[in-house]
């Protein structure tokens, strides 16, 4: 007899799903044993919670629909902070999630698990019965796919045990369709464009499927190219990149963004991050927002034009509606020659605030580590202060080698996100930047890293503090967020990694071995930082909390 858990792992297989994170327990067994059988890929996590965000990494990093596989109550639970994350940066994730039998009010397990879905910001579904099985799993992974959205799939367990009912034969789900822009608003934004002197396109993750397209619309128009922090690497190729646009970004970036007279804004919101609180914005700028979600034109500040499109296609139709003699604009000799010398931090003087042999100064660091990794890499950023500088100082050779899981603001997710990214790229060399307080946090999953034989790069930016607060509220006691210096170094060795301390630039030194040895475990670089006064970008970030 085949099972409805049995067939719900096999129709998934069968249908994509790329791979699957999570913990097992009496509530999901038999589901993720289906889900192998069925050829997809499962990763073993020490915490829902690291499961829920490995996913919603492979997702962004590969593409496609990432499984997470969950006990019932606890489990969902547990990985709530992973769902919110991947729900609020539109991830395609599926999370199929045990839940207690229809009736077992009393059951130790019983929860509102769609109430609780749905208050994460994901999309609610249920396999209800037998005979709805085939019908509910199609219509959740196919919302996942098409609406580019996390699903909470809740798996009755009373269902799951009954026999299966129907056929998989031949089932499959297509892409969504892409959407054009109307007549109306594509004119629109097209007259802009051509009344423009100074535009700049900025790219988010809703653009990062159309990079040939919105780089020919600004090669034709003469636009330069920056991109949300999610988008990093998107433009690497062209020569009037600017890198991130908003609280990351360097001076010479924020300045030609800031004298843009048209901001054109491909898949992504604009909002307090991207446009440092609308200060890169200026008084007579005008903005055309390009989304395929109606809800999100507008939604962070008013724009002038909202094109309800697919950005490629956007792309596409702008480039046949322009004149054919366009001016070069922002693409001049002057702007490109400024940019090559001057849009990186690392081409920035600033003071070194090293101490020798105690204390490394962050950026100092960060640059070192840049020379020393392979080009071929993936790199995942923590939440905290230092997060600057592991996302400017370390370049990544396209898209697909960022990954930024800040949307919902939390510290200790950054572990999780350089796992699940390095299953996604495992061409590439993982690399993480964390601090030492949301590294503890999640250090659980430093053994998943090491029993799946990651050579994963952890560098920990360790100021033994919750650094964004100690320098937030400067003048309070700070007794609740300074602690002890950690020798993170050994409690890495403890796990199975390797471990070095850095003190200064030239303690990355055994860098170099480590990387000729063709590791097969992870290196984490215990960094004692020395106090930066509070990064650059931290007073903004406050101000939107």
């Amino acid at each position: 007899m085949t099972t409805v858990a049995e067939q719900i792992g096999a129709l998934l297989g069968q249908l994509g799903a790329g791979h699957c994170f999570g913990v097992v327990g009496s509530g999901n067994f038999h589901v993720t044993n289906a889900l192998r059988s069925a050829g997809v890929p499962f990763t073993a996590a020490r915490h829902e919670g690291g499961a829920s965000t490995m996913a919603d990494a492979y997702a962004r990093m590969s593409d496609s629909v990432a499984l997470v596989s969950l006990h019932q109550g606890c489990g969902l639970t547990n990985a709530a902070t992973g769902i919110g994350e991947a729900a609020k940066s539109d991830s395609p994730v599926l999370v199929l999630a045990a839940e207690a039998s229809r009736g077992a009010v009393h059951s130790n397990f019983a929860m509102d698990q769609a109430g609780f879905a749905t208050s994460l910001g994901a999309a609610a579904h249920r396999v209800h019965t037998p005979e709805t099985a085939i019908a509910d799993v199609m219509r959740a992974y196919r919302t996942a796919l098409r609406q580019r959205t996390t699903v909470v799939l809740n798996l009755p367990l009373d269902v799951q045990a009954a026999p299966a009912v129907g056929s998989i034969a031949g089932l499959h789900v297509e892409p969504a369709r892409t959407q054009r822009p109307d007549p109306r608003s594509l004119t629109e934004f097209v007259e802009l464009l051509e009344a423009s002197e100074r535009p700049v396109f900025i790219a988010g993750r809703g653009g990062r499927g159309a990079k040939s397209e919105i780089t020919a619309l600004a090669q034709q128009s003469g636009a330069l190219l920056a991109t949300s922090a999610v988008a990093k690497g998107l433009f690497n190729d062209d020569p009037y990149n600017l890198g991130i646009s908003g609280g990351f970004s360097a001076p010479l970036t924020a300045e030609l963004i800031t004298d843009a007279d048209l901001i054109v804004a491909f898949g992504t919101a604009l909002n307090m991050w991207t446009m440092r609180g609308g200060k890169l914005i200026g008084a007579d700028t005008k903005i055309v927002q390009i989304d395929v979600n109606d809800a999100a034109i507008g939604a962070h500040r008013p724009v002038d034009v909202g094109v309800v499109a697919d950005a490629g296609a956007t792309a596409t139709d702008a480039m046949a509606a322009l004149s054919t003699r366009q001016p070069p604009r922002y693409r001049t000799a002057d702007i490109a020659k400024r940019i090559a010398t001057g849009a990186r931090w690392d081409q920035t003087e600033t003071e070194d605030l090293s101490v020798p042999g105690q204390l490394v100064d962050p950026r100092e660091v960060s640059k070192r580590l840049n020379e020393l990794l392979p080009t071929e890499r993936v790199v995942a950023i923590d939440s905290g202060n230092f997060m600057g500088y592991p996302s400017q100082y370390l370049d990544v050779p396209d898209e697909f080698g960022f990954c930024f899981t800040q949307a919902f603001q939390s510290i200790g997710l950054g572990l999780y996100t350089a796992i699940g990214a390095a299953f996604a790229q495992p061409g590439r060399l993982p690399v993480l930047g964390t601090g030492d307080g949301g590294f503890l946090m999640s250090i659980q999953e430093l053994e998943t890293a090491v029993r799946y034989r990651i050579p994963l790069v952890v560098l920990v930016y360790n100021d033994a503090a919750y650094g964004a607060e100690v320098h937030h509220f400067t003048g309070d006691t700070m007794d609740n967020v300074v602690f002890p210096d950690t020798d993170i170094a050994a409690i890495a060795r403890g796990f199975g990694a390797d471990g070095i301390t850095v003190r200064e630039v030239a303690d990355l030194a055994p860098m170099r071995e480590w990387l000729d040895s063709s590791p097969t475990a992870p290196l984490v670089i215990d960094a004692k930082i020395a106090n930066d006064g509070g990064a650059w970008w931290l007073a903004e970030a406050f101000q939107g909390h």
